[in-house]
């Protein structure tokens, strides 16, 4: 889906800069990077494991441990309950290898299947679990704070149940043994933020702490081994990086660069073709994490966690090319859902654009995977700048439905809103701000479609949102530099909520050509006399023409070839300069 967004309206946002008593980095680009995204303290660049607060504030952290602890004492049986995505597989193996440095014995995992059981701590997924291995403690991870029906299940089976979870609360909670959540009402745990990943962590350092005060024998459990994990999956699950999460995410990232990592993880970033030294966020983002993640929109996600598991290069190879060729038939099969997506578009929706705005864009298609209909929500989110609602046939009377949406727009929200006005429209949903998902009967479709549109237009005020770019100002010859760009992309972990760095400069267009499937390669003059600099457009194919002077907001990246390294800026949006 290409994006020719040359004539479209945009606000640039120049991000202030506050005057601070200290200097943050000697680099005086750095300082103000950090200065204006709320840094006061040079002491926060070396991310101290000290500064994380501590898991006692989490709401029933006792019971949770208190109930873990007994199941060890008594040798019971846990069954750890993951979900299917990245962070639900990291969650997963955190949890088996964490317990198992604390001294649990009888511990598995079961990971639901999204085509047959759907999200979460389901009743079928319970009696899957009690028929394998018969527990007396289930353990979910990443999700099960909305699993009223499971939950209920799994006691009528005399199966207690531990939620750690850190998706929005529903207004009826399941009746667990104990609920571990950040975003629990009430709950007076500062770091909301956390992933499934963060949450169990959590749980297993508040359990560590009560093997301490017992003086048991496992209390030295090395739980840091276990941050390249933590790392994965939050960065993987897009939560807001805050001080907490970047300090958790950094450390993993020095982990990995290290080398101090599973097997499967370098598994993963060799078949990606990352290196481990300059190992950042982006690595995750766009190399581990849509491995992972394939394996559970396609197939099995145990796959993944087998991967992470592994404790043998070979073993860890093997499954690293098993999620390698998952990833690629998830391509393939993401390509043509974008041909369908985009003949809709056009014969149903960008022609009608042109005559009456819409807020959103919904649409539907029997043939496409449930799996992959999240992706292409956000992949037309992103072209169109709209909320984005796709729906696949799940059965023969009910669709399935994956939400994105933009700043401004918290989908979750709207869904709650839809639901409460019109009941019985939506069967079920869950999700967060940014990303939802949901299920309806398929005659509710067309008039689902509607009340989204028009609850949407209400958030919006009536006005549609232009697409924005905060940007950190403009660049000297001097700072646009291959020695920046290599510093910037280790210099913190940039992410949701904590963004990297952009910038905005007008160039003058000194060479253009279309590259691979449709990106735009230039080259880029800023000044007379200077040398031109390397740029591309990922999936666009703008009509710049050489000579052309143009309006550029830009990331700073390095560009490897063939061990080689240049600077090269990956424009994010171009216009010609007079609109500017």
């Amino acid at each position: 889906m290409k994006s020719t967004d040359a004539q479209e309206a945009v606000r640039v946002v120049h991000r202030h800069v506050p005057e601070l008593p200290v200097n943050l980095h000697p680099n005086p680009l750095v300082h103000r990077l950090l200065a204006a995204r709320g840094v006061t303290d040079p002491d926060e660049l070396s991310f101290p494991l000290g500064s994380l607060p501590r898991p006692d504030t989490l709401l029933h952290i006792n019971d949770a441990v208190g109930r873990l602890l007994q199941a060890r004492e008594d040798e019971e049986q846990i069954v750890i309950l993951g979900d299917y995505d990245c962070d639900g597989a990291t969650s997963t193996c955190v949890a088996m290898l964490g317990l198992r440095m604390l001294g649990f014995r009888n511990i598995d995992y079961l990971i639901p299947s999204r085509f047959e059981f759907g999200y979460g701590l389901s009743p079928g997924i319970v009696e899957v679990a009690w028929q394998l291995h018969r527990p007396s403690l289930i353990l979910t991870v990443d999700n099960g704070v909305a699993s009223v029906d499971g939950v209920a299940c799994a006691r009528q089976l005399g199966i207690d149940v531990l939620v750690t979870d850190h998706h929005l609360a529903p207004a009826l909670l399941p009746d667990a043994a104990a609920i571990i959540n950040p975003n629990l009402p009430g709950s007076p745990f500062p770091a909301r933020n956390l992933a499934g990943v963060g949450v169990i962590f959590y749980t297993l350092l508040a359990v560590r702490r009560a093997l301490a005060e017992r003086g048991d024998a496992f209390a030295g459990g090395a739980l840091g081994e276990l941050l390249d994990l933590v790392a994965i999956g939050t960065v993987a699950d897009v939560v807001p990086l805050d001080r907490t999460n970047r300090t958790l995410v950094e450390q993993g990232l020095r982990r990995i660069r290290a080398g101090a990592t599973r097997p499967g993880v370098l598994a993963l970033l060799a078949s990606s073709g990352r290196q481990v030294a300059t190992m950042s966020t982006r690595d995750i983002g766009f190399g581990i994490a849509p491995r992972l993640n394939a394996a559970g929109r396609l197939d099995d996600m145990s796959i993944g966690v087998r991967c992470l598991l592994a404790e043998t290069d070979q073993q860890a190879r093997d499954l690293a090319a098993t999620l390698n060729d998952l990833n690629q038939s998830r391509r393939d099969i993401e390509r043509d859902m974008r041909a369908s997506a985009e003949r809709q578009l056009q014969n149903d929706y960008l022609s009608e654009l042109q005559v009456s705005p819409s807020f959103t864009v919904c649409l539907m298609d029997e043939d496409w995977h449930e799996g992959v209909i999240g992706i292409l929500a956000g992949r037309i989110k992103e072209t169109l700048h709209r909320p984005c609602a796709l729906f696949t046939a799940d059965g023969e009377n009910t669709l399935k439905g994956s939400v994105r949406s933009i700043r401004g727009v918290h989908i979750r929200d709207v869904l709650q809103d839809i639901s409460t006005g019109h009941p019985g429209m939506i069967h079920k949903f869950g999700g967060h701000a940014m990303a939802a998902g949901l299920t309806l009967q398929r005659d509710q479709f067309d008039s689902f479609c509607q009340s989204f549109e028009a609850r949407v237009c209400q958030v919006m005020d009536g006005r549609l949102k232009l697409r924005e770019y905060e940007v950190d100002g403009s660049l000297s010859r001097g700072e646009r530099t291959l020695e920046n760009a290599q510093m910037l992309a280790l210099l913190m972990p940039w992410g949701q909520g904590f963004d990297a760095p952009l910038f905005a400069d007008r160039f003058r267009v000194s060479s253009r050509k279309i590259v691979g499937t449709g990106h735009l390669k230039l080259m880029l003059t800023a000044e007379e006399g200077e040398r031109p600099v390397d740029a591309i457009a990922f999936n666009r194919e703008d009509t710049v023409e050489i000579g052309d002077s143009v309006y550029v907001v830009y990331a700073l990246e390095v560009n490897t070839w063939r061990d080689r390294q240049q600077l090269q800026l990956r424009v994010l949006h171009l216009e010609p300069d007079v609109l500017r």
